[in-house]
């Protein structure tokens, strides 16, 4: 049993938690320094939404939506990140993330989200699938990680 909630200032430790088990993982982020949990406390302000998946008492994962561009013709669209802590991967709490992001954005009145997805992270390419997002291409040699120029795949799904 799990459920799914808006994140409160009490969650930036787990979200913190969660996030550097990403940026150690070196699959999901270009980002390489570890973030103490008030360098987070903007996400609870937006734009989008963030979320939290608890089970057994225990945050597993968040969803949340990220400023796309600051140009006004952009207003709708979110850039949005998933994680799962990697001892909770295998569960379908990544799909269930990404589904109640997408109800929680639109209900705020966006009308998009997009991310770019490492090309070789199959498995969070999957979950986007599975949550309805479509691939609109690969940006071959995106950005380095740790020397090593990576590919990403842009995802979206229109809400």
């Amino acid at each position: 049993m799990f459920t799914i909630r808006p994140a409160a200032a009490a969650d930036l430790p787990a979200l913190a938690r969660i996030y550097n088990e990403g940026i150690l993982g070196r699959d999901a982020t270009f980002e390489t320094r570890l973030r103490e949990p008030e360098e987070l406390r903007g996400w609870l302000s937006g734009p989008g939404p963030c979320l939290v998946l608890e089970a057994g008492g225990i945050a597993q994962g968040f969803a949340r939506g990220g400023e796309y561009s600051p140009r006004a013709c952009y207003a709708g669209i979110l850039d949005h990140s998933v994680y799962v802590t990697a001892s909770a991967r295998g569960r379908g709490y990544g799909a269930e993330l990404l589904w109640a992001l997408q109800g929680a954005a639109r209900e705020a009145g966006f009308h998009k989200l997009t991310s770019r997805v490492f090309a070789r992270n199959a498995a969070s390419r999957a979950v986007h699938r599975r949550a309805g997002f479509r691939e609109v291409g690969t940006h071959l040699c995106h950005a380095q990680l740790g020397g090593e120029w990576l590919d990403v795949v842009t995802v979206e799904v229109c809400l």
